[in-house]
């Protein structure tokens, strides 16, 4: 298996990262797969190598929250990524997720213009009520409320779905603190894809 070509004078994050060849066997084989299907291996996964232990939990979630079961389509849960990823100043998911925004919008000026602000992107009410509420949990948990739910109902989401939206604005706020704090750096390779 070929090993990852890491440019020194680039770390991919701050801490000490377990080398490649003291990887679990089943971390080896998920990367190889990503380096396959992506062409490179998404430097939060080989930042959470720190603790890998910790990686298979944040994985599963992470991916049944983006590619599991919902009434949110994939571009609506990127739409949320990148917006509580800028309002946290996140570079690592503002990269990552504006080009998995790019990719799925199949529409670069419109996934950028919500990537950096999605308020003026020239959204519809639905998507815009969506976006606000992922934007108040990042910014003020604590004035969520009830009528919330309701703007939300009342423009045709589920109960379901809002669960989904909350659920997928508190997993980017987790992982952009972690990503973040760890000083995790985007691959390179994010900045084209897209566009």
């Amino acid at each position: 298996m070929a090993e990852l070509i890491m440019n020194p004078d680039e770390p991919i994050a701050w801490l000490a990262i377990q080398p490649e060849g003291e990887w679990d066997p089943n971390f080896r084989k998920l990367f190889a797969k990503a380096r396959e299907s992506l062409g490179f291996v998404p430097n939060v996964f080989v930042g959470y190598m720190a603790r890998p232990q910790h990686f298979t939990h944040w994985f599963n979630h992470f991916k049944e929250l983006t590619l599991g079961e919902s009434e949110l389509s994939r571009a609506e849960r990127e739409m949320i990524a990148v917006v509580v990823s800028s309002l946290n100043h996140c570079l690592y998911c503002l990269v990552s997720h504006g080009a998995d925004l790019r990719l799925t919008l199949e529409d670069p000026i419109l996934a950028d213009r919500i990537t950096l602000d999605y308020r003026r992107a020239g959204l519809d009410e639905r998507t815009r009520a969506m976006l606000d509420y992922a934007a108040k949990i990042t910014t003020h948990p604590i004035e969520c409320n009830e009528s919330d739910i309701q703007r939300l109902r009342d423009l045709g989401f589920s109960d379901t779905a809002i669960f989904d939206i909350a659920e997928i604005a508190a997993m980017y706020n987790f992982t952009n603190r972690l990503a973040s704090a760890t000083g995790m750096l985007p691959n390179r390779e994010y900045h084209n894809l897209g566009r």
